[in-house]
């Protein structure tokens, strides 16, 4: 089992930067995959980015791609969100979440929520024009 603690959101202007937390406890937190999801108002949650166990794997959404950034620290099983360049479309409530993989790279990473079962309460991060 993993917990996760989202920090970090809030209020920026467009062009502007904001860095996401994620805290993973629990004793086997070091093999599971994290990964970044957001939900709009009114849209269905949608896939921004995921890392493999020990951070050397990400994978990114193509609506992100050269804006944000995923990382983890593998010592505290911590992941982050690096958002920059933010636009207004970014605006949404910022979910972590993680699924089992154990010490292993040999799946593909994965974009769909249904691969997770372990989410964080999600945190908003609101751009302004």
């Amino acid at each position: 089992q993993v917990q996760l603690v989202e920090s970090g959101g809030g209020l920026v202007q467009a062009g502007g930067s904001l860095r996401l937390s994620c805290a993973a406890s629990g004793r086997t937190a070091n093999t599971y995959a994290l990964g970044w999801f957001r939900q709009a108002p009114g849209k269905e949650r949608e896939f921004v980015a995921v890392i493999n166990w020990n951070g050397g794997v990400t994978s990114h959404a193509d609506s992100v791609k050269g804006r944000f950034t995923i990382s983890r620290t593998n010592a505290e099983s911590t992941v982050f969100l690096q958002m920059n360049s933010l636009k207004p479309e970014d605006t949404a409530v910022y979910y972590c979440a993680a699924y089992y993989t154990g010490w292993s790279n040999t799946r593909p990473l994965c974009g769909l929520s249904t691969c997770y079962d372990h989410w964080g309460q999600g945190t908003q991060v609101t751009v302004s024009s």
